[in-house]
C-alpha cells in the first residue's frame, strides 16, 4: 500500500496531469465494463451456478424458519423398529397393510409410502393383504429416471403393482433433482409428484413450483416430527393420543444415526444443512420438506439472469466510483465492509421476500474492479512488464502447455479413463518409395516432412492431439486433454481433409517432377478411426514420459487403418465413430472383422462424399446378403452398385474377388 498511498498523495497535490487522470479514468471504465461483461457471461456457466448454490446453502441455513405446525409426520423405518420387529429390511408387505390400517384408524388424513412396490412379493398373500388395506387416502411412490444407452435415450418410469393401484391408491413420483455437486436444492417440478399428491388428498392448496425454485430446508436430519415404525403399528400403546389426527403421514427409511456424506446411504440426500453437519437427510424427510414448501409457499425463487446481470453491473459501477480518483488503504478498508454488506442484503432478500440473489457475482465484480484498478495503479509506478512467452509452446499443444502450467503436479506418471476418438494415418507403398530413394536420404526426409506437415496441421486445427509419429505413420486422438463433445465428428472431418491434402501434395510433386524431367512419387494414405474408452495420460518411465493413450480401442483403430487397403477405400471407421459422426457424414457399413484379443466381430464403416437414399438402401441389402453368405459372382449388384456408388467400386471388386 506504500506506493499506492504515495500515488494518491501526488494525485491530490496536482502531480499527475489532467490527461493522465482522464486516461486512468478511461481505463477504469473499460475495466468495469470488461468485468461486468465477463461475469455476466460466466454467470451462465455450470461451475459458477454451483458457487451460487453453495452460497445459498450457507445463507438459507443461517436462520431457517420453524417446521410448520401442520407438517407431515414421518414414520421411520429405523433401527429400533428393526430390533422390535425382529427382521431386517425389507419387511413383509402384510406388515405395511397393518400399518396403513392403524394409521387410518388413528385419524390420518393422508398416508404416503415412500417405498416403491414395483415387484411382486415372494408370498402372494402379502401383496393381497397390502392391496386390501390400500385406498384413495394412500399415495404410493413411483420413480422416473433418465436412461442413456448407445442406442437411445429414454425416460423410464417405475410404477407400483397394478393390483395396488386398482384399490384406489394414488401414485406420485418420488424422484428428486440433484445439483451437479450431488446436493438436493431444487423443488421437484412433477405435476404428479409424491408430495403434491399427498397435499391434494389432504385438501391442501399446492403452489406452482415449476421452474427455478429452491427448497427451503428447516433443519438437519430428524428435524421433522418422527416416530418409529413399530410405534405407529400400535399408537395407543406407544404414542400420545391423537398424534395422527388429521395429519399427513409419510412412511420411509429414516435411520436414527443419519449417514454421513462420506459413507452415504440408501434413499438419503445431501441438503443445504449437509455443509454444516456432514450428514444426509432421509428421503421421507425430504418429501415432508417438499410438502411444506409447496403447501405453505415457502420455497425460494432463484433470481433470473437479468436481475443477476443488473446486480453485477451496479456492483462494478459502485467499485468504479470508489476508485474514481485514487486507490489506497481507505479503498481496502471500504471493500472489507462492502463485501459482508452484500451478503447481508442477499440474506434479507431471501428471508423477507423469498428471492435468492447470490452475493457471489456482485461481490466478485466489486472485488475485481477494485483490485484490478489497484493493480493498474501499482503497475503505473513501475516499468511495464514484459510479455511472457512459453518455450514449451513450440513442442506441445497450447492447451496442454496451459494445463501443465496451471498444475505442475500433472508432470508425473498416471492417467485417466476417457472416451476418445483415435486416428491412425499411414502412407501406402512407402517401402517402395524408400527403396527408390535409398541413395538420397535427404530427399526422402524432405518428402516425409512435406507429407506429415499438412496432416499434422489439419489434426491440430480440428482440435486433435498428436500422440506420436511412427515413421511414416501419424497417430492422433480427440477429446483429451480438453473436452470435445463432437470428437468423432472432428476426427472424421480431419480425415477427409487429410485425404484431400494428399491430392494437393501429389499435384505439387507432379509439377516439380515435370519441371525436373523426372518421374513423380505418387503418395497415398490409409486412415483408420475408432471411438471408445481408453486410458490417457503420461506414459513412460519416471525419467522420461509422453502424454499418450492406451486401450483396446486404440488397437482397433490401428487395425482399421491397416485393413482399409483390403476394402479398396482410403478410410475405415469403427461402429461407435459411425454412430456419433453419422449426423454430419454419410457412413455405410462394409464388413465385420475380428480383432486379436476380441471374441466378437467388429463392424467397419467408411465415409462417402455422396450417396442417394436408393443407393444406400441397395448397398445395405448387398451387405446383408454378404453376411448371410447369399452372394455369388453373378449377382447383378456387382455390376449395378459400382455405378450407383463409384467411391466403393474397388470395394465391390474386392468382395467379388473373394467369391471366386
Amino acid at each position: 500500500m506504500t506506493l499506492l498511498s504515495r500515488k494518491k498523495k501526488i494525485y491530490r497535490t496536482g502531480g499527475p496531469t489532467l490527461q493522465k487522470a482522464r486516461w486512468r479514468q478511461a481505463r477504469l471504465v473499460l475495466l468495469g465494463l470488461f468485468v461486468t461483461a465477463a461475469l455476466a457471461l460466466f454467470s451462465f456457466t455450470s461451475p459458477w451456478s454451483l458457487i451460487e448454490l453453495r452460497s445459498f446453502d450457507y445463507l438459507s441455513t443461517l436462520s431457517p424458519p420453524p417446521v410448520p405446525d401442520d407438517s407431515p409426520i414421518v414414520v421411520a423405518i429405523d433401527e429400533p423398529s428393526m430390533a422390535e420387529i425382529g427382521s431386517q429390511w425389507p419387511w413383509p408387505r402384510a406388515l405395511h397393510a397393518e400399518l396403513a390400517e392403524a394409521l387410518r384408524a388413528a385419524g390420518a388424513k393422508a398416508i404416503g409410502f415412500d417405498i416403491i412396490f414395483a415387484e411382486p412379493a415372494t408370498d402372494p398373500q402379502n401383496d393381497a393383504a397390502l392391496a386390501a388395506a390400500l385406498g384413495p387416502d394412500v399415495v404410493l411412490a413411483s420413480d422416473e429416471s433418465f436412461i442413456v444407452t448407445p442406442q437411445a435415450e429414454q425416460f423410464m418410469r417405475t410404477e407400483p403393482l397394478a393390483d395396488f393401484i386398482a384399490q384406489g391408491a394414488r401414485t406420485g413420483i418420488a424422484s428428486v433433482h440433484l445439483s451437479r455437486d450431488g446436493t438436493l436444492r431444487q423443488v421437484p417440478d412433477y405435476e404428479d409428484g409424491f408430495a403434491a399428491e399427498l397435499a391434494r388428498i389432504a385438501g391442501r392448496p399446492v403452489s406452482d413450483a415449476a421452474g427455478n425454485q429452491l427448497i427451503q430446508m428447516f433443519g438437519p436430519a430428524r428435524t421433522y416430527p418422527t416416530v418409529s415404525y413399530y410405534q405407529a403399528l400400535n399408537p395407543q400403546e406407544f404414542l400420545p393420543p391423537g398424534i395422527f389426527k388429521d395429519r399427513v403421514v409419510i412412511i420411509g427409511l429414516s435411520l436414527q444415526n443419519a449417514p454421513t456424506l462420506e459413507k452415504g446411504g440408501a434413499d438419503t440426500f445431501a441438503t443445504a444443512f449437509t455443509v454444516h453437519t456432514g450428514h444426509l437427510v432421509s428421503g421421507a424427510e425430504i418429501q415432508a420438506t417438499v410438502f411444506d414448501n409447496i403447501t405453505h409457499d415457502l420455497f425460494i425463487t432463484r433470481a433470473g439472469h437479468i436481475l443477476v446481470v443488473t446486480a453485477i453491473a451496479l456492483s462494478a459501477l459502485a467499485a468504479a466510483g470508489l476508485c474514481w480518483r485514487s486507490t489506497g488503504w481507505e479503498t481496502a478498508a471500504i471493500t472489507l465492509l462492502v463485501l459482508p454488506f452484500m451478503a447481508a442484503v442477499s440474506f434479507l432478500a431471501l428471508t423477507g421476500n423469498g428471492t435468492f440473489l447470490s452475493p457471489a457475482a456482485p461481490a466478485l465484480a466489486f472485488l475485481l474492479v477494485v483490485t484490478g484498478q489497484a493493480t493498474l495503479d501499482y503497475a503505473a509506478e513501475r516499468r511495464s512488464r514484459r510479455e511472457i512467452t512459453s518455450a514449451f509452446s513450440r513442442y506441445l499443444s497450447p492447451a496442454l502447455v496451459e494445463r501443465l502450467a496451471n498444475d505442475p503436479s500433472q508432470l508425473k506418471l498416471g492417467g485417466e479413463r476417457r472416451t476418445l476418438t483415435i486416428l491412425f494415418c499411414d502412407v501406402r507403398g512407402f517401402t517402395t518409395i524408400s527403396e527408390a530413394l535409398k541413395d538420397d536420404p535427404e530427399q526422402l526426409t524432405t518428402l516425409i516432412n512435406r507429407l506429415l506437415t499438412p496432416l499434422s496441421e489439419i489434426v491440430l486445427e480440428s482440435g486433435g492431439t498428436i500422440d506420436k509419429y511412427i515413421g511414416d505413420c501419424l497417430m492422433a486422438f480427440w477429446n483429451a486433454p480438453l473436452d470435445d463433445p463432437d470428437h468423432a465428428i472432428h476426427a472424421v472431418g480431419a480425415a477427409r481433409r487429410m485425404l484431400a491434402s494428399i491430392d494437393v501434395l501429389n499435384a505439387e510433386l507432379k509439377q516439380e517432377a515435370d519441371a525436373a524431367g523426372s518421374k513423380p512419387h505418387v503418395l497415398k494414405i490409409g486412415v483408420g478411426i475408432n471411438t471408445g474408452d481408453c486410458v490417457v495420460g503420461n506414459m513412460g518411465s519416471t525419467r522420461r514420459f509422453d502424454y499418450s493413450v492406451l486401450g483396446d480401442s486404440v488397437n482397433l483403430a490401428s487395425r482399421l487403418e491397416g485393413e482399409s487397403k483390403n476394402y479398396g477405400v482410403p478410410l475405415l471407421i469403427g461402429e461407435e465413430t459411425s454412430r456419433l459422426a453419422g449426423r454430419d457424414f454419410i457412413t455405410v457399413e462394409l464388413d465385420s472383422i475380428k480383432v486379436k484379443g476380441r471374441t466378437t466381430l467388429s463392424p467397419v464403416f467408411t465415409v462417402l462424399d455422396q450417396a442417394s437414399p436408393a443407393a444406400r438402401t441397395d448397398h445395405e441389402a448387398f451387405v446383408k446378403r454378404k453376411y448371410q453368405g447369399e452372394l455369388d459372382p453373378s449377382d447383378p449388384a456387382f455390376s449395378r452398385l459400382p455405378t450407383e456408388l463409384p467411391e466403393l467400386a474397388r470395394y465391390y471388386e474386392a468382395v467379388a474377388g473373394r467369391l471366386v
